[in-house]
């Protein structure tokens, strides 16, 4: 095999081992790989990238964008096997869109406040992606994202054409119309009807969250990770009282959780 060993690998390298590993005598796995077939490593790597800034690890971080890269590449070589696009000219969109979006520092534009910028850069989206409407740039957001954090995009770029509540008080308000809408669907066992109204009140969970300036999906990430702990220590109780959980009344329990809650 024709491939130049180093102590320091490059971009360029990355890009030349995933074409030695897709091309005849190469690896017959990566050879067999589709858009389709590794769509969830791209989103399990990005995940991974993502634990590793939220644990402030800079090692891990390094090795996590190197595992996102690949996946970057690898799309990009298979992409270039079916004669469609290659690495280079994802890398000439991505330069080409960073200049012109940034108008104040490749060409004469004023843009002094971080505000301003952001203000510029929907402007200049909406023109280069020949929207229109304000509904259109609504629909542009990806229905692949978690669904929190489509709503909460969904919601900002709502507010910029002056669709919002005034103050947190509006958005509380609407979550407890939707709850109460929920309610109601559960007395009368609709299940389509409950699926629709519970939808509403996570939209409108996520329009409080906004209010407030915090990061629904990371809020109830960490309720999640709050119960675990909690759980937790419920079934140490239960063990050293002698409990058993699966049988144990709902009450019981619950008691234990507040026993819990109570400590904390």
């Amino acid at each position: 095999m024709d491939f130049n060993f180093k102590d320091k690998y490059t971009f360029d390298d990355l890009v030349e081992i995933l074409r030695i590993l897709r091309r005849p005598g190469g690896c017959p796995w990566d050879r067999e790989q589709t858009h389709e077939s590794i769509r969830r490593n791209f989103i399990e790597e990005t995940y991974e990238a993502i634990e590793a800034i939220d644990n402030n690890d800079s090692e891990l971080l390094c090795e996590e964008l190197g595992d996102v890269m690949l996946q970057v590449v690898f799309h990009a070589q298979i992409s270039e096997d079916e004669g469609e696009f290659d690495i280079n000219e994802v890398c000439d969109g991505v330069c080409k869109k960073l200049i012109v979006r940034h108008p104040h520092v490749f060409s004469d534009v004023l843009a002094e406040t971080s505000e301003k910028v952001l203000e510029n850069w929907d402007k200049i989206k909406m023109q280069t992606k020949s929207q229109k409407t304000y509904t259109e740039t609504l629909k542009s957001v990806s229905p692949a994202l978690p669904a929190l954090v489509r709503a909460e995009k969904v919601q900002h770029k709502a507010k910029k054409c002056g669709f919002d509540w005034d103050t947190v008080d509006g958005a509380l308000e609407k979550l407890s119309e939707e709850i109460g809408e929920l309610r109601n669907a559960i007395k009368e066992g609709n299940a389509d009807s409950a699926h629709e109204e519970l939808g509403d009140v996570l939209f409108s969970a996520v329009n409080v969250s906004r209010f407030l300036d915090v990061d629904a999906e990371k809020a109830l990430s960490d309720s999640t990770v709050k119960f675990i702990s909690r759980f937790e220590k419920i079934e140490n109780l239960a063990r050293e009282r002698n409990i058993d959980m699966k049988s144990a009344s709902l009450s019981e329990l619950d008691a234990l959780w507040d026993e819990v809650k109570s400590n904390i």
